[in-house]
């Protein structure tokens, strides 16, 4: 789960863009069968239609490598994806887009 994770957060680091946490949608707009998960099928009907930037990937995370998205694994998601647009924006020097 870790490794996992690390990975997430590299690629949102690397991606060289911030992502709009304020637009982060509701885990059952996604999940569009009502499953309780989000399927990499629904992921991919949708992900174009989010406006995240950059979107995490759909094997980031899936943590537990289920091929499936769980509510707990989307709010672990948000938060990074969240946590690293604030650190982004309080940047001096960064490679992010919006730093001052």
């Amino acid at each position: 789960m870790t490794k996992t994770l690390v990975a997430f957060v590299s690629a949102v680091l690397l991606s060289g863009t911030a992502a709009v946490a304020a637009d982060w949608p509701a885990f059952s707009s996604l999940d569009t069968d009502g499953s309780g998960r989000i399927s990499r099928v629904e992921w991919a009907k949708t992900v174009g239609t989010l406006k995240i930037d950059p979107a995490p990937t759909f094997d980031a995370m899936d943590m537990d490598n289920n091929n499936g998205i769980d509510e707990d694994e989307w709010i672990v998601a948000e938060k990074t994806t969240k946590g690293y647009t604030e650190r982004c924006r309080e940047a001096t020097k960064s490679w992010c887009k919006d730093a001052k």
